[in-house]
C-alpha cells in the first residue's frame, strides 16, 4: 500500500467516518496538535524511565485523537476512559508531594529533559485550545478536553520533578 493517496492534494482531508473537510477544520488542527504532541511525549519516553506511564499517556491520546477526528457517525470507537483522568492526577499528587513548593513562575531552563517537558505542555495547551474550539462537541471530545488540560498540569509537573531530581533548581522568575 502506498503512503499517499492524492486525495488530500485539493486541501482536504477525511475524517474518521468519511466525510471529507478542509485540512484547516477545527477537527484537524485539533488531532494534529495531538499528533504533534505524542510525537514529543515518544522524545520524551525516550529518555525517562517506563515509571511516568508516558507510553500509557500516549496510547490514551491516540484514542482521544480518533474521536477528534470522528464526524460522530462512526460507532466503532472504543469509549475513553475518564479514569485516566484520575491516574493523571494521582501522578501530580505524588510528584508534587516528592519536589519543593513552587515559589514564583518558572522559566524552562536545564536540564534539558525538563525544557522538553515544557515544549510537550505548551503543545499540550495548544491541542486544547484548538479542541474547545471544535463547536460540535461529542460526550468523547469532552472527556479528551479534561484529560488534555489535566495532561498539561502533569507535563508541568514533571518538568519540576526530572529537574529536582536531576540535582537542579527550578529557575524562578521573580520581577
Amino acid at each position: 500500500m502506498k503512503i499517499y493517496t492524492k486525495k488530500g492534494d485539493n486541501g482536504t482531508t477525511s475524517l474518521v467516518g468519511g466525510k471529507r473537510v478542509n485540512k484547516a477544520h477545527r477537527r484537524v488542527m485539533a488531532y494534529g496538535d495531538m499528533d504533534e504532541l505524542i510525537s514529543w511525549l515518544g522524545l520524551l519516553r525516550s529518555e525517562v524511565s517506563d515509571d511516568f506511564q508516558l507510553r500509557r499517556i500516549q496510547i490514551f491520546l491516540m484514542q482521544a485523537s480518533a474521536h477528534l477526528a470522528s464526524d460522530h457517525q462512526v460507532a466503532k470507537l472504543k469509549p475513553l476512559d475518564e479514569a485516566e483522568i484520575s491516574f493523571l492526577e494521582s501522578e501530580i499528587d505524588r510528584m508534587t508531594d516528592a519536589i519543593p513548593v513552587q515559589k514564583a513562575f518558572i522559566l524552562p531552563a536545564s536540564p534539558a529533559l525538563s525544557s522538553k517537558c515544557h515544549i510537550a505542555r505548551t503543545v499540550c495547551r495548544r491541542a486544547e485550545r484548538m479542541a474547545v474550539q471544535i463547536e460540535d462537541k461529542s460526550e468523547q471530545d469532552l472527556v479528551a478536553i479534561k484529560y488534555i488540560n489535566r495532561l498539561s498540569d502533569y507535563l508541568f509537573t514533571l518538568a519540576r520533578y526530572l529537574c529536582y531530581h536531576s540535582g537542579q533548581e527550578d529557575d524562578y522568575w521573580i520581577t
